[in-house]
This record gives structure tokens, sequence and C-alpha cells, in this order.
């Protein structure tokens, strides 16, 4: 049995809107999930940027460093926030870069820099939430939620695929897990994301035939057919079931 290690970690955000998540210790298989997961975490807040100082990080193993690669592919449709990572020594950046992990997350030699490779590159996101209770009443109040906010940020053409989707995602939580369903949802142009968070680590895989039979098509295949792209992107607490509705998607 390997040892296991620890990793310590601290989050600031900057009054500029991007993260810095400063972490220190070993990362290998003991804490590759922890280090994968708290990247995403702060992803999923949607700061301008994330910007991850690896200074003090060791990695025993270079391949380890794909933890990092493992965080960004997890939020690069949603909420496609940047992840950049910061090294001060030489022979660290040299380590990140003969693993790989640089082909999808740059490593600079200090925040400056970092900031300067991410630049102003985010349009304007709304972006609203709600905790529901866990049982069926919570569908329409879902729905009642969606339309009252798209109706507020003047994109009446999504008020009915995104309510058929986020009723999809609800109704997969209260028949999966015992959570309450957090519902979100973001705009930014004119593409919308409705989410529902929850607290099983259970990933959502699409079936292509339902348990109900043969003639019943399973909700994810729905939220598939009826939105751009969907993911399931795992946090500490659970996961984060999400679909991007573009204006292809309208019904």
């Amino acid at each position: 049995m390997s040892e296991r290690r620890d990793v310590r970690l601290s989050e600031t955000t900057s009054p500029g809107g991007h993260t810095t998540l400063t972490i220190a210790g070993t990362l290998d298989s003991s804490t590759y999930r922890e280090v994968r997961d708290s990247v995403i975490k702060a992803a999923l807040a949607e700061p301008t940027a994330v910007i991850v100082d690896v200074t003090d990080l060791h990695a025993p193993a270079e391949t380890a460093w794909t933890a990092f690669t493992s965080a960004r592919w997890h939020v690069n449709t949603w909420p496609d926030v940047p992840v950049v990572l910061v090294c001060r020594h030489p022979a660290g950046r040299a380590a990140i870069a003969r693993s790989g992990a640089t082909r999808y997350v740059p490593v600079h030699a200090d925040a400056e820099a970092a900031l300067r490779s991410v630049g102003d590159r985010h349009a304007f996101r709304r972006r609203a939430s709600a905790v529901l209770e866990p049982d069926l009443g919570c569908v329409p109040c879902a729905r009642r939620l969606l339309g009252q906010w798209l109706t507020w940020w003047e994109m009446p053409d999504m008020v009915v695929t995104a309510p058929t989707v986020a009723t999809i995602l609800v109704e997969n939580t209260l028949q999966h897990t015992s959570s309450k369903p957090t519902l979100i949802l973001e705009a930014i142009e004119d593409r919308i994301t409705v989410a529902v968070s929850d607290e099983s680590s259970t990933p959502a895989a699409r079936r292509e035939t339902s348990p109900a039979g043969a003639h019943t098509i399973s909700g994810l295949a729905i939220v598939s057919a009826l939105s751009r792209s969907w993911g399931c992107t795992p946090m500490a607490s659970g996961k984060t079931v999400w679909a991007l509705l573009g204006p292809e998607n309208r019904l």
C-alpha cells in the first residue's frame, strides 16, 4: 500500500476577477484527485482565470502533472475558464513540460506572465442558481425559475428547450441520488448552460436504451439531442451535470 501524502491548498480571488490557487506538498497517486478537483472547483466558481502556483508542489513521477490536464479537460467546454500554472523554478517548469501537461495547461515563471497569457477573453456572463428540495415538487419549481431567469435576461427563445433539459437533469438527480439538486443557469452572449449539481460522485452516463424498455428513450439521450454538448464535471462534494445550448437548439 502506498504511503498517503498530503497537499496544502490556499485560494485567493483578486479584484480583477481571477483566482489564485496555491498548492504545496506532494502530487502523486494518493493526492492526484484532490489536486484535480481543487482546480475544477475553483473553475466552477467562474473567475476570469484560475492561476495555479505549483512552485512548492513536488511530483515524484512526472506523469502526475497530468492532474492539471485532467482538470482542464473537465472545464474545457463549460465553464471554459482558463487554467494556467506558475512555477518559479526552471527545473519544475521543465518537468511539467516533459509530462506533456503544457499542451493543454501552460506554465509560466510568475503570476504576471500567467495573467498576460490569459488576457481579457471572456464576454459578460450572467448566472443564477437555486437549491431545490429533493422531491418531485421541485421539478415544476425548476421550470418556473428558468422561465423567470430567461425572461429577465430577455432570452425568451430558450424558454422551451432550457426547462425541458432542466427537467431531465433534476429528475435524474432525484432518481439516482438522495441529494438536494442545485439548479444553475448561465448565459454568455447567445449561449446558455443549464446545470444541476448533486452530492453523488457517480458519473452521469447516457444509456442507449432506457431501463423502462427499448421503446423508451433515456433522459440523457434527449439532453444530447436538445443541446450543443453536455457533460459531467466531478467535484469534491459530488458532480455537476450540464448542457450547453446555442441558437440552433431553440424550439
